[in-house]
C-alpha cells in the first residue's frame, strides 16, 4: 500500500509552539478555543500556510461552549485537500497541528488528515502512526465520529478509537481520572479494555 501523506508531521500544544519554529514548518492547523486571543508564537516562524479553527475540546453540549461540529471536520478535510495540492506542486513540507494541550483536538485532526490521505490504510495502522507522532494522543471522539462518516469509513475509525482508548488507559492509568473530571465519561465507556 502506498502512503501518500508524506510531509513531516508534528503535533503539539500551545506551550510547545516556540520550540517548533526551527523545524521549518510549512503548514499549520491551529485548533483553538473561541475566546483565546491570536497566538504570538507564529510571528517567529518562517513563511507558512496556516488555518485556524475555533471550538472547544468537549464531547457534550455545555453552556457558552462551542462543540466540535461536522463543518469543523469538513474544514479540516478541506485543509488536507489544499495541503495535498501544495505538496504535489512544491514537494513535501512540514505539517504542524496543534491545540491547547496537543492531546485531543489536534490528534483527532491529524488522524483525520492521515485517513483522508491514505484511504486504503487500516484504522489500526493509522492509530499506530498517530501514537508514534504523539504518544499521549486521546483524540476527541466527536471529531473522529464526524471524520468516520465524512470519509466513508463505516465505523472503522470509531471502533479503532475505542481500542486506542483502551490501550491508552492501560499505559496511562491517570487518563481515567483526568477524562472523568473533564466530563468525558462517554469516551472512557468506549474504551475496549480486553
Amino acid at each position: 500500500m502506498d502512503v501518500i501523506f508524506t510531509p513531516e508531521l508534528t503535533i503539539c500544544g500551545i506551550e510547545e509552539l516556540p520550540a517548533q519554529r526551527e523545524r521549518k514548518v510549512t503548514h499549520v492547523l491551529s485548533l483553538l478555543d473561541p475566546e483565546l486571543p491570536e497566538l504570538e508564537a507564529f510571528a517567529a516562524y518562517g513563511a507558512h500556510h496556516r488555518t485556524t479553527l475555533r471550538f472547544h475540546d468537549i464531547i457534550t453540549d455545555a453552556p457558552n461552549r462551542v462543540m466540535p461540529r461536522p463543518d469543523h471536520v469538513e474544514a479540516i478535510l478541506n485543509f488536507g485537500t489544499d495541503l495535498r495540492a501544495r505538496q504535489e506542486a512544491f514537494g513535501p513540507g512540514h505539517l504542524l497541528v496543534h491545540c491547547h494541550m496537543g492531546i485531543s483536538r489536534s490528534t483527532a485532526a491529524m488522524l483525520t488528515l492521515m485517513a483522508q490521505a491514505n484511504p486504503g490504510e487500516a484504522a489500526e495502522a493509522l492509530f499506530t502512526r498517530l501514537v508514534a507522532i504523539r504518544p499521549q494522543a486521546w483524540p476527541n471522539s466527536q471529531m473522529i465520529g464526524f471524520a468516520d462518516e465524512q470519509l466513508g469509513r463505516k465505523g472503522e475509525l470509531t471502533a479503532a478509537l475505542g481500542r486506542h482508548y483502551g490501550r491508552q488507559i492501560r499505559s496511562r492509568p491517570q487518563y481515567t481520572e483526568w477524562m472523568s473530571a473533564l466530563g468525558r465519561q462517554a469516551e472512557l465507556d468506549m474504551a475496549v479494555l480486553d
